[in-house]
């Protein structure tokens, strides 16, 4: 009886010695890429399909980050490296024109690419956004373009404006954080273009956007401790300071200044003038 005992221990052991063995060789799971994001398009080709995500569930006039994955059909996994470019475009009934757009670059997984795309107006049955994409796929050059839906944002509020400057230029400026506002000082973000030309939109350096948000509904009245925005030259956005006191809808009233300090756009808000002509919406 004793010997049975000893013999059942051992086979206790053994079993779970082995359980133990098998949990450690266990492979520990990738982490996801894209968690979080919304796969909001899939353009399946024959050998490969292009997965464009964002944080939002649609494209949105105004600013969109954008992650694009690349899947190779053949071996079922996604391409790294693939050198990937693309090109916005608007075909409207008379013209076409490009957008504001960062480059595309890999993130710490190579396998997906992410960039942003100031969508300046949305589309419509006549008119329509397209993205043309260029990459490598198994040493070969490929170049496809795809039409994607470009809406107004459901909050129906204001992030992006374009706009003609006193000094002839026509500009594009758009809200980029807090994404979540918070009643607190959030860091305020935003981008800021010059058009050059239909195609042509370069960033625009060392200007400055003074803040000043106010709450229409309850007197107009403003915050402290905001802090204007300024060009961060390793972002490429302009950064400063958000002072919101409580919930509710606020417009954040801006004035554009060049480099020499004049005023492009925008004036102060007084008590005859209760808003500025460059503004920007946030309710929360």
């Amino acid at each position: 009886m004793k010997t049975l005992k000893y013999i059942f221990a051992i086979l206790i052991l053994s079993v779970s010695f082995v359980s133990c063995s098998d949990d450690n060789d266990e492979t520990p799971m990738e982490p996801n890429p894209v968690e979080g994001l919304n796969k909001i398009y899939e353009f399946p080709s024959a050998d490969h399909s292009v997965e464009i995500y964002s944080e939002k569930t649609a494209l949105e006039v105004g600013y969109n980050e954008i992650s694009i994955r690349i899947k190779d059909m053949a071996s079922d996994k996604y391409v790294t490296n693939a050198a990937a470019t693309w090109m916005p475009m608007m075909h409207m009934e008379t013209m076409e024109h490009s957008a504001p757009h960062s480059m595309l670059s890999n993130t710490e997984s190579n396998s997906v690419y992410k960039g942003y795309i100031v969508f300046q107006m949305p589309g419509n049955d006549t008119e329509y956004w397209d993205v043309t994409l260029n990459y490598n796929l198994n040493g070969q050059a490929m170049t496809e373009t795809h039409r994607v839906s470009v809406t107004q944002p459901a909050d129906g509020l204001n992030k992006v404006q374009v706009f003609m400057g006193s000094d002839d230029n026509r500009y594009v400026l758009a809200y980029v954080n807090p994404k979540t506002p918070q009643v607190a000082i959030n860091d305020f973000q935003a981008v800021l273009y010059k058009m050059e030309n239909m195609m042509s939109f370069p960033v625009v350096e060392n200007y400055k956007i003074t803040v000043d948000p106010r709450m229409p509904g309850m007197g107009n009245h403003s915050s402290p401790n905001n802090e204007d925005l300024t060009f961060n030259p390793t972002t490429k956005m302009y950064n400063g300071k958000l002072s919101l006191t409580m919930t509710g809808y606020w417009k954040v009233n801006l004035k554009l200044l060049n480099q020499s300090g004049e005023v492009l756009k925008g004036e102060d808000v007084t008590e005859s003038n209760p808003e500025s002509s460059l503004y920007f919406e946030l309710e929360f």
